[in-house]
């Protein structure tokens, strides 16, 4: 069933694989305030459904997503400092709730990924992208920077290769995106959903609560890595984890060659 927002589509098929459709094709899926409003609404709705496994970002039409909505921008740029601050705080919300999403997640790009899309990829836990897409973060050369979506870049891709395209605001192809490490694979135009299968089969073989578990450690590593507290909690957390229910079913299922319990049945 899908649950349909004007801008942003969601939705939860037989296996738990969620689909968040960027839907504003008439303005290539450019960001303006429904857009960033409608892409927090449902993340923070499916990171709430148990039955997500994982959870897909694409958009609609012929783009990923354009970046912002400059007409959006200027309109934005003449309101009052509170209300500019206002928007930015839920543009940050909307890309840090992607990221910090419990289950894994992954973008499949196509056509152009600007700006802001380009943040959105980054804060997703893997991305595919056709060898066609085109990517740039153009901020600069309208004057602004991209302050919101920072953060995330500056992890996914590090300092050295954000500085030569955020800097520049030069385009940059999907081999390009390959070599920085935003996009994992690359794939034939129109090939998105076969490239991505292996993928989410892979992560729907994997034990749900260690796969959760996991994608936080990732992110607390980058923080605390080398602190002795933070060490310890990792020997307890690998000492918890091979007692629970997950660490039994997965190795019986491995002996007796069979599938686990959490892989779903109904494909």
């Amino acid at each position: 069933m899908a649950v349909a927002d004007e801008v942003v589509l969601s939705a939860v098929d037989g296996r738990g694989i969620a689909t968040v459709t960027i839907n504003r094709v008439e303005r290539n899926n450019a960001y303006n305030g429904a857009v960033i409003d409608g892409l927090a609404r449902a993340v923070v709705a499916l990171a709430a459904d148990t039955r997500v496994r994982a959870l897909v970002l694409r958009g609609n039409g012929k783009h990923f997503q354009a970046g912002a909505d400059l007409n959006f921008l200027r309109e934005v740029a003449v309101q009052s400092p509170e209300v500019n601050l206002e928007f930015s705080r839920r543009t940050v919300a909307a890309v840090e709730g992607l990221r910090r999403f419990p289950r894994p997640t992954v973008a499949l790009v196509h056509g152009g990924c600007f700006g802001g899309g380009v943040g959105l990829v980054a804060a997703c836990d893997m991305a595919v992208a056709t060898s066609d897409a085109m990517f740039a973060l153009s901020e600069v050369r309208w004057g602004i920077s991209p302050a919101p979506i920072m953060g995330v870049l500056t992890r996914r891709l590090g300092p050295r290769a954000l500085g030569r395209f955020a800097l520049t605001g030069e385009r940059f192809n999907a081999a390009q995106a390959l070599r920085i490490g935003l996009v994992h694979e690359v794939c034939a135009p129109g090939s998105l959903d076969e490239a991505v299968a292996p993928l989410l089969e892979a992560i729907l073989s994997s034990a749900p609560d260690a796969t959760s578990r996991t994608k936080a450690l990732i992110e607390e590593s980058l923080l605390c890595d080398g602190d002795a507290a933070f060490s310890e909690r990792l020997a307890q957390e690998g000492a918890r984890g091979r007692l629970m229910s997950e660490a039994a079913e997965g190795l019986a299922s491995f002996a007796e060659k069979r599938s686990p319990n959490w892989y779903p049945k109904d494909k």
